[in-house]
């Protein structure tokens, strides 16, 4: 079921987590090395996670309600991810390690925004479906 608006917000963040972390850096050192997501095998596992919990709960859309359950675990497992961005920029004094912040640390915050859409979207599916089903 593509042509529902909860399955357009999951496969946009599905792309957010997997495709935007080759293309925006998570930070640049000191020596001028570029960070990406994929060089830090923790975020890259995050990232590929959240990514693959999304493809998957598109696919779910005869459970409605395990679909819900799974993209709240989704958009907890990118505000865990987004807290450990916070720490980690938040954390080094000075000029320790970080150079300069990059803009994929918040890739996080667009997948949340997106995955609450959906989970916005779902819910009012199962709600038009129980109003349904009390008329009859």
């Amino acid at each position: 079921m593509l042509q529902r608006i909860q399955s357009v917000f999951l496969l946009l963040a599905a792309g957010n987590a997997l495709g935007l972390i080759f293309v925006f850096h998570l930070w640049v050192t000191n020596d001028e090395t570029v960070i990406f997501a994929q060089d830090k095998l923790p975020f890259f596992l995050a990232f590929l996670a959240s990514g693959a919990l999304s493809l998957i709960t598109i696919f779910l859309f005869k459970n409605r309600k395990l679909q819900f359950v799974l993209g709240r675990l989704n958009i907890i497992l990118n505000f865990f991810l987004l807290g450990f961005f916070v720490y980690l920029s938040l954390n080094l004094s000075g000029e320790t390690e970080v150079s300069e912040k990059g803009i994929g640390m918040f890739l996080p915050i667009v997948s949340i925004v997106l995955l609450a859409l959906a989970n916005k979207a779902i819910k009012k599916d199962e709600d038009l479906v129980k109003s349904v089903d009390r008329l009859r």
